[in-house]
């Protein structure tokens, strides 16, 4: 305890000074008031006199700013990456740095902010996510975090339909001016996750696809749109491609292949987006198509049939009613295919113009005759076929 009068130490408990004799009293914390020993709360601010005080809660040491402890990524419930198959599309504004100049910060601020309302729509409507923003332009992702099995097709639609809002009308109605974009795509393997648990951002994908898209969107000339080699391979039979020969990209010690989106389509064959014009021998389905047989000749006796087949994706829907319909003789049905696409589910009456998708053959029947046909068959035509035809 100290003495107020002489500022010795004396011990614990004393009731005097032992060095000049003065009444010893509790000294408050906060205020420095001089407290009769026995108080335990202070006179004059109520301050606890055995507790710390303003004065003791300052530290005497400046702050030292020190590393973090490292720790395991499961140590905070933070879910370790997944590896992924996506397609990466990047997109960035062509000529931002002399927009900027030309425009200023608040105009470009606006312009920005309109070219991404306007580019992420498209990126959701086709299921994709942009989790990555690079100032004028983004990273979007098909396939992450949820798996699709025609992500690539995604991609390119969203890709085209990026370029086609763009080219509508201006971005900055008061500026009047049109938004040139660039876009590369890949496809690959990369891991999906948290960067780390300390970090406020979302998820992303790591990996060299994701670099080799950004480097093709870097080397695409602007208004165009950049496909590696092996998103083209997984594009064939649903876009036209051009060839631009191989490129040499930062980064990359060998050339790289490379195409030009030119369009895409909304039809699908079953097998070709599978990524192979060489597909896998198929085995162990004799059961199916045997149930698939019977089915066929009940509705040939004049008995009206629905199958509906189930399965995870790949597992091998499209491939057995491909085997299914190459085992029939040729003019044992009359052969009429239309697809839903899985991400035309938020757009009302999409089967309409799914019905433009059917491709018919060059003997065509009259709506009469085909519909006398179908009734026959077992067969139920909709009205929203225009016109019958042989598939």
């Amino acid at each position: 305890m100290r003495c107020l009068r002489c500022g010795a130490n004396n011990t614990a408990g004393m009731k005097f000074c032992g060095q000049c004799g003065a009444p010893l009293g509790s000294a408050c914390p906060s205020c420095g008031a001089s407290n009769p020993a026995e108080h335990k709360f202070c006179g004059q601010c109520g301050t606890p006199l055995d507790g710390p005080g303003l004065q003791d809660s300052v530290s005497p040491q400046p702050y030292v700013s020190r590393p973090r402890v490292s720790r395991p990524a499961d140590a905070r419930g933070t879910p370790p990456g997944e590896m992924k198959q996506v397609t990466v599309l990047f997109c960035d504004i062509v000529g931002s740095t002399p927009m900027t100049e030309r425009l200023g910060p608040e105009a470009m601020r606006d312009l920005v902010s309109s070219f991404l309302e306007k580019s992420l729509a498209e990126v959701h409507r086709y299921g994709g996510t942009a989790p990555q923003f690079t100032g004028d332009g983004f990273m979007a992702l098909f396939g992450a975090p949820v798996t699709q099995e025609d992500h690539v097709r995604r991609a390119l639609l969203a890709a085209v339909a990026i370029q086609r809002a763009l080219s509508g009308r201006p971005v900055a109605e008061a500026d009047a001016m049109d938004v040139t974009v660039h876009m590369g795509l890949h496809t690959g393997l990369v891991v999906f996750g948290s960067v780390s648990a300390d970090l406020r951002m979302d998820a992303t994908a790591i990996g060299d696809t994701a670099n080799i898209a950004a480097r093709l969107q870097q080397a695409a000339e602007p208004g165009t749109i950049l496909l590696s080699e092996t998103t083209g391979r997984l594009a064939q039979g649903f876009a036209r491609l051009e060839s631009v020969g191989p490129l040499t990209l930062k980064g990359k010690a060998e050339p790289i292949v490379a195409y030009r989106l030119l369009g895409v389509s909304h039809r699908r064959s079953g097998l070709r987006e599978a990524g192979s014009d060489h597909p896998t021998t198929f085995v162990d389905r004799h059961s199916e198509l045997a149930i698939l047989s019977n089915f066929l000749r009940q509705v040939e006796s004049g008995r009206s049939q629905a199958v509906g087949i189930v399965g995870e994706p790949g597992i091998g829907k499209s491939r057995l009613l491909v085997e299914f319909r190459q085992q029939l003789a040729p003019g044992r049905v009359t052969w009429v295919e239309g697809r839903c696409v899985s991400y035309g589910t938020a757009i009302p009456y999409w089967l309409v113009p799914i019905a433009g998708s059917l491709r018919p053959t060059p003997r065509k029947r009259s709506p009469g005759k085909c519909a006398g046909r179908s009734k026959r068959s077992g067969w139920i035509p909709t009205r929203i076929v225009p016109s019958c035809s042989t598939f």
